[in-house]
């Protein structure tokens, strides 16, 4: 094998080719998923656990929430950077459905993220990152404007988990149904994978 074929096959692992998305864009991809779904789940099980395990709970969330929100404006300045944009794998209305939901899920996830620190400084309480305690900046508001933010904070986050659920079923579609190659961009080459 020449000099020029191994930079272009390196280049090609490397998402070089544009069939795939990039490494980079892959980890934020798949961390945003599991932060996601470990952020539902604990918001929804840990009022069946007593203290202190509820507390270990509540702090993960918020640690966890921390780190998503920090992940999703990852992702967004990653795609923003010139060089990191894929060609739309579909087209159309299929196109513009899809870029709503990418946008649409990256406000929500960011809205979400603003709320959940809103929720504890406007209760009086800091907001926990693995321990370290970032204090409220804010006045303490009415118990009941407290539990507003609360119940908009809780309906948000269903409403992520809805459209993800959307998304993560039009990909398996495409997969399974279409069975062309977009939801394969988003995941890593196989040794044997010829195809991209």
């Amino acid at each position: 094998m020449d000099a020029r074929n191994t930079v272009e096959t390196a280049a090609r692992i490397a998402g070089g080719d544009r069939s795939r998305y990039d490494p980079v864009a892959m980890s934020l991809h798949w961390a945003t998923v599991l932060l996601v779904l470990a952020n539902f789940a604990l918001a929804e099980t840990w009022e069946a656990f007593a203290r202190p395990t509820r507390h270990l709970m509540v702090a993960t969330h918020m640690s966890f929430g921390i780190l998503l929100g920090a992940a999703v404006i990852a992702r967004i300045v990653w795609r923003l950077i010139p060089g990191h944009q894929m060609k739309p794998a579909v087209s159309g209305f299929a196109e513009l459905a899809s870029r709503a939901v990418h946008w649409l899920l990256y406000l929500l996830l960011i809205a979400q993220a603003v709320l959940g620190f809103v929720l504890r400084w406007s209760g009086g309480e800091a907001m926990s990152f693995f321990g370290l305690q970032l204090p409220s900046p804010m006045e303490t508001v009415s118990r009941a404007t407290n539990h507003e933010i609360g119940e908009v904070h809780e309906n948000v986050g269903w409403a992520i988990v809805i459209l993800a659920a959307a998304h993560a079923a039009a990909a398996l579609y495409h997969h399974l149904v279409v069975k062309d190659d977009v939801m394969r961009r988003m995941l890593p080459r196989r040794a044997g994978d010829g195809r991209g």
